[in-house]
């Protein structure tokens, strides 16, 4: 009776532990392949031009830019300036909002900063949005701070300075 006992009890604990483990939790950057637009073309068009990290899976931090009349697409703002940091002269600038999951430009973008959210290529999260007041919404649920593109470019250099 003992060892049966004893037997049931390792595989229930087991059972709880594959349970919670097989269970993949969402990431906020993603979103479904069905939302995601890809503006590069090419059979790499789903990963990043620039680290090659998967554009879907990070899709809501997701930068683009024409160089020479190809478009670039990128996991985050920091492959964006790094593309600029080898020399590029990129051209309409591109960032996805993440309340639409649309792409507009980075002109009108309003970046929260160090968010309770992950970032992507960084511990500084970096999200955008059309709206200052969907900005702000987003502020007051998950924290950061409120800024511009320049700006936001600014405390992205910064994360990787030694």
């Amino acid at each position: 009776m003992f060892k049966l006992l004893l037997i049931g009890s390792l595989v229930l604990s087991f059972v709880g532990c594959v349970g919670t483990a097989s269970v993949p939790k969402k990431m906020f950057q993603s979103v479904p392949k069905k939302d995601a637009i890809l503006l590069q073309t090419g059979k790499d068009r789903r990963y990043c031009s620039m680290c090659g990290m998967d554009l879907v899976k990070f899709y809501k931090t997701n930068h683009s830019a024409i160089k020479d009349s190809k478009v670039y697409q990128y996991c985050s703002i920091h492959c964006l300036e790094d593309h600029l940091g080898h020399g590029a002269t990129l051209k309409n600038p591109q960032v996805v909002d993440v309340s639409s999951l649309k792409f507009i430009s980075i002109k009108d973008a309003y970046y929260v900063v160090g968010s309770k959210k992950k970032g992507t290529m960084s511990r500084v999260s970096k999200y955008a949005f059309a709206k200052l007041e969907d900005a702000k919404e987003f502020q007051a649920k998950n924290g950061g701070k409120i800024m511009r593109f320049n700006d936001a470019l600014e405390r992205a250099k910064e994360d990787f300075r030694f």
